[in-house]
């Protein structure tokens, strides 16, 4: 079965269907209709709507507006440590970041050039870094907040393919992260730099960011934005939502070498919180 999974994935319209399932996700009539694709999402992934702000998914406007709710004041508290979990989700992968490479799976791995849209520059600030990926599922609350506060520098958008990002793929899609569409966005922090990557996937309706709304889809081509010489710069505090995805996917968080050590309790398929304690500075 795995092997029919994988071959699917190569020969649907990933662009066509994901734009095609964004469309839908908008509509707000049929009323009737809306309201029940709704609940049925809520029945089969068993979402906890107890924790959103608006509790009757029939009160949202569409699809889109229930995906993307935001939650309860106070519903996710921000542990004290320095580096606190950006997304509720499950961790991926997390570890070092050796050879300027990072691993996906077993036998899979991917170049930190590539996944940062082939800056070199960029890529060697992380040589030897840290990383850390967490895979939003769709039961999940799809907004990402800031794991440490930070000042914008800039944001690379990378066209790419949309496979869909579970461990079947990640195990036999080849450089999965790297390939993927996604939106790059680099971080002045207390730590040093920080890569936030937002990764698309199959039926990913677009991506968006606090500062700029949607960014993904489109456009078709490579798109950088500086942010460092603004008169008004983004800042943003820990905590804070620095973006959403429309029907989910990943976040890929790159750190410095010495600059912060992974919390002992992560490991691969570990359930993550938003603002629990992720990781401590490096004495």
């Amino acid at each position: 079965m795995d092997k029919i999974f994988i071959f699917l994935q190569y020969i649907v319209p990933q662009h066509l269907l994901s734009r095609m399932t964004g469309w839908l996700a908008e509509l707000e009539h049929p009323v009737w209709l809306k309201s029940w694709v709704i609940g049925l999402f809520i029945n089969h992934f068993k979402v906890d709507m107890s924790e959103a702000a608006e509790p009757d998914h029939e009160k949202y406007p569409n699809f889109n507006a229930f995906f993307t709710r935001p939650l309860l004041e106070g519903a996710r508290p921000l542990a004290s440590a320095d580096v606190v979990c950006p997304a509720d989700g499950a961790i991926s992968q997390l570890g070092d970041i050796v050879g300027g490479r990072i691993f996906q799976a077993k036998g899979q791995d991917y170049s930190a050039f590539e996944l940062l849209g082939g800056d070199a520059e960029w890529a060697e600030r992380f040589a030897g870094g840290k990383f850390a990926t967490i895979y939003l599922s769709p039961r999940d609350y799809h907004r990402v907040h800031m794991p440490v506060a930070g000042r914008l520098l800039a944001t690379t958008y990378v066209p790419g393919d949309l496979f869909s990002v579970n461990g079947t793929t990640a195990e036999n899609v080849d450089r999965l992260f790297a390939r993927n569409e996604r939106l790059v966005c680099y971080f002045e922090t207390g730590f040093g730099p920080m890569a936030m990557i937002l990764v698309g996937a199959m039926v990913v309706a677009g991506i968006e960011t606090v500062w700029g709304g949607q960014v993904a889809p489109p456009p078709k081509t490579p798109q950088s934005q500086r942010f460092d010489g603004q008169v008004d710069p983004v800042e943003l505090a820990r905590g804070d939502e620095m973006g959403r995805f429309k029907l989910g996917s990943t976040v890929i968080l790159l750190f410095p070498e010495n600059s912060v050590e992974w919390d002992e309790q992560y490991q691969a398929g570990t359930s993550t919180t938003l603002g629990q304690a992720l990781a401590s500075a490096v004495d």
